[in-house]
């Protein structure tokens, strides 16, 4: 056991170098040194909004180099640890094994933590500290299609609820029958766009369809679409002769009406075709205002992917980085929800459903680095 456990460690401290080596510590101490110097300005409040950005740039990093921090003592203690049990193994076989056997529960739990950590240094992208907007549209499969938007919509919002972080639905469009012709939501956390990025693409769901009389099977497919949310810092100007604005009512399932006054807004940037909706917000300025920042954040995007593939076209390669369908979801004739990118699967599909998609995330973001760095070569 004690080789095995050497190794592990010695395998441990490697991740854990790599983790260190790519935070860059000592520029993230410089940057809290600065940002902390910012938030003790006299008139740091004068503008809430940059005031907000440095106490929230602060407390991320703040947080950040405490996470490594904590990383790196707990390897240090497993080390000790293992020196410790070694030598009690020594003079006291039977004392010794049991400090090794601690050790090797306490090193699965570091291990785990360590790769779980590892995923946040993959997250370097340009905007992937921003928050994310999340698209879900219903495909092909009529209302097999709608009802598996609602529940991809579901199974998002559970797992931002399993990690505690802030979803809000900002538009809802609901199908005749049953579930969602599309639906708009905003996930706020540290990396939240670089997380769920990896989501994006054609979901395909495999069931016995409960809408079919006759209880055959049914294929339906929905896309999902996740862009960054768009900061003050960025700059997207939209002429008002380039938007095309309508307002309506709110409404409900069935097209119950929710609200009284026409305070949902459908904004229409007329050179692109790109049409967004809002209702969320109590007044139409309001969600006038939650429309236009979607738009712009879809736009940034927009400006990003072009010059993505022009850098490709440059390049000579002009594959797609995703296929027409990244994931499936069969429930029946067996249960399996598999990954086509990375392969990884799950029988249990009631699990993945209610938000435990962590393994597909991480897989799909170590999948991403992998291509990033092979297309660099």
């Amino acid at each position: 056991m004690a080789t095995e456990l050497s190794l592990q460690l010695n395998e441990i401290r490697r991740i854990f170098s790599q983790v260190e080596a790519v935070t860059d510590t000592e520029s993230l101490r410089a940057k809290i040194a600065d940002l902390t110097e910012q938030s003790a300005a006299p008139d740091l409040w004068d503008d809430p909004d940059a005031a907000q950005d440095v106490t929230s740039a602060l407390s991320h990093a703040q947080s950040e180099l405490e996470r490594v921090e904590l990383m790196g003592q707990r390897v240090s203690d497993a080390e000790t640890m293992y020196e410790l049990a070694s030598e009690e193994a020594e003079t006291d076989p039977e004392s010794g094994a049991m400090l090794f056997a601690e050790l090797e529960n306490d090193l699965a739990k570091l291990q785990a933590d360590l790769e779980s950590l590892e995923i946040k240094t993959l997250l370097s992208g340009e905007y992937d500290e921003r928050d994310a907007v999340v698209t879900i549209r219903s495909g092909a499969g009529g209302v097999d299609a709608a009802d598996f938007a609602q529940m991809l919509q579901r199974m998002y919002l559970r797992w931002a609820e399993r990690h505690g972080y802030k979803a809000k639905v900002m538009d809802t469009s609901y199908a005749e029958e049953a579930g969602l012709k599309s639906t708009t939501f905003q996930v706020s956390a540290p990396y939240a766009y670089g997380t769920l990025a990896v989501e994006a693409g054609t979901h395909r769901l495999v069931r016995l369809s409960p809408f079919d009389n006759q209880g055959r099977r049914q294929t339906s497919f929905a896309a999902v679409e996740v862009i960054p949310l768009i900061e003050t810092t960025d700059h997207i100007d939209i002429p008002e002769t380039d938007l095309k604005i309508d307002v309506f009512r709110s409404s409900g399932p069935g097209g119950q009406s929710v609200n009284t006054t026409d305070s949902a807004v459908r904004m229409t940037h007329l050179p692109t075709g790109i049409v967004v909706s809002m209702q969320d917000e109590k007044s139409q300025i309001q969600n006038r205002a939650a429309a236009l920042k979607v738009l712009q954040s879809k736009l940034l995007q927009l400006r990003r992917e072009e010059e993505q593939a022009k850098k490709k076209e440059l390049a000579g390669d002009v594959k797609a980085s995703w296929g027409d369908q990244m994931r499936s979801y069969v429930l029946h004739p067996y249960q399996m929800v598999k990954d086509l990118r990375t392969n990884h699967e799950v029988g249990n599909t009631d699990s993945v459903f209610d938000g435990e998609i962590d393994g597909f995330i991480d897989a799909g973001i170590r999948w991403r680095h992998s291509n990033d760095s092979a297309d660099g070569e």
